[in-house]
């Protein structure tokens, strides 16, 4: 009892150091207190970890020879600590030890992309991948990030644009977790939603194909435009080859963080605070903002919802115009894109974390659409639950019959591209 009193009180000592080591130090503790009980038994009990004498030193009192039944629970310890060892190493493996690719890592979005994901603690590998005609090569956005003060390792991949990635990237997919992609071409001055669907859905296709042969079981989240179109015709496309369409999903998460900082804004409320369920699609009027689902949003006074509502839709529009058509929202892309790569990651590491983003429904969810963007929260698995939309204002009801109408011709626009698979 004297033993295991001791060894409990060392276990918490290490334990109290962090969990970064805590398998080592489990194995240091339960060795530490056998062989000391084994080596010098103590007749009074006392052990103490603090400082007596030379730093370090433990304090011991009346020594006794080692006993049969010390050299017992001298073994106790050291078998104990071991399993503690070896159960917090099992509990621990994966946390931090992720592979993660960027397809279309050199790009506008994707350099900054990558330099949030080479700082995530989860990222063990980043891979960065992109075309031969990039501006910025891949590998040199590669060798550019790994000078970091981060534990990722880098290393950049380049195709040429004929060649197909499910024929050449192998070792750049193989055994990732997440990928992330945002790749395709800016909807150009007189291109119509067609025509972007069109090109981007046949650049999104080559990398999805090329997940499904390597890594289809890595969640692959899509910033792709047109989202709302997209998303369904690679979901589509897994479905095809007998994979969870569930891996596949739309990043909204710009929305959601342009309507925090609107609601910040106005509100004055610590951004931290402030979490706003974004339901429905990733354009125009097929974006809803659910202010009413917000406490500091409460303050906001009626009459205003309609604008702020307005003004988390045309965001991307006012980024464009103060940036006089030379670039969109590349920067605060990025930002939320790594804020959706970690609630991915989290998830995959075993903490649960929650996030909005634009997926396949269950019919057993009894949604409107087939996809639709509401909270889904993420495990080990990917995606583990995908939340109802929760009650809803007379405004936000009115604005659902709107987004839902819009939404539905953008995913079967996407259905019917994935006919021609």
């Amino acid at each position: 009892i004297d033993l295991l009193s001791q060894f409990v009180h060392l276990l918490y000592r290490f334990a109290k150091m962090g969990r970064r080591s805590v398998s080592l130090q489990l194995f240091v503790a339960g060795l530490t207190v056998g062989v000391l009980r084994c080596a010098q038994p103590l007749s009074c009990h006392t052990l103490s970890t603090k400082r007596s004498g030379a730093p370090g030193q433990l304090a011991f009192v009346e020594i006794e020879p080692p006993t049969a039944s010390s050299l017992a629970y001298a073994a106790a310890g050291v078998v104990v600590g071991a399993i503690a060892a070896v159960a917090a190493t099992k509990k621990s493996s994966k946390k931090g030890a992720f592979k993660v690719c960027v397809c279309g890592g050199a790009g506008g979005i994707g350099q900054p992309l990558c330099l949030l994901m080479a700082q995530n603690p989860h990222v063990q590998e980043l891979c960065v991948f992109d075309l031969t005609l990039a501006m910025v090569p891949a590998g040199g956005v590669a060798a550019d990030l790994s000078h970091i003060e981060a534990k990722s390792k880098v290393k950049g991949y380049a195709i040429d644009k004929d060649d197909k990635p499910i024929s050449t990237l192998g070792e750049c997919l193989s055994g990732c977790d997440l990928v992330l992609v945002p790749a395709g071409m800016p909807r150009k001055p007189g291109m119509t939603r067609a025509d972007l669907l069109g090109v981007n859905a046949g650049i999104a296709k080559n990398i999805v194909e090329a997940c499904a042969k390597f890594c289809p079981n890595a969640v692959v989240g899509l910033i792709v435009n047109p989202v709302n179109s997209v998303v369904p015709a690679m979901c589509e496309l897994y479905k095809k080859k007998g994979l969870d369409p569930r891996k596949i999903c739309g990043v909204t998460s710009l929305d959601i963080v342009r309507a925090n900082k609107f609601v910040h804004e106005l509100t004055g409320a610590p951004v931290a605070s402030i979490d706003v369920p974004v339901i429905g699609g990733h354009a125009g009027a097929t974006i809803l903002p659910l202010f009413s689902q917000v406490p500091a949003a409460k303050a906001i006074p009626a009459d205003q919802i309609p604008a702020l509502d307005k003004h988390v839709q045309d965001a991307g529009t006012d980024v464009v115009n103060a940036k006089g058509g030379k670039g969109s929202a590349t920067l605060s892309m990025a930002y939320a894109g790594a804020k959706f790569g970690n609630a991915v990651l989290c998830g995959l590491a075993g903490t649960e974390t929650t996030e909005c983003a634009y997926v396949i429904r269950d019919p057993a969810e009894k949604c409107e659409l087939p996809y639709f963007a509401s909270k889904v929260t993420f495990g080990p698995g990917g995606v583990k639950t995908v939340h109802p939309v929760g009650t809803l204002n007379e405004y936000e009801q009115g604005r659902l019959k709107e987004c839902v109408t819009q939404l539905k011709g953008e995913i079967d626009a996407g259905l019917d591209y994935a006919k021609t698979l």
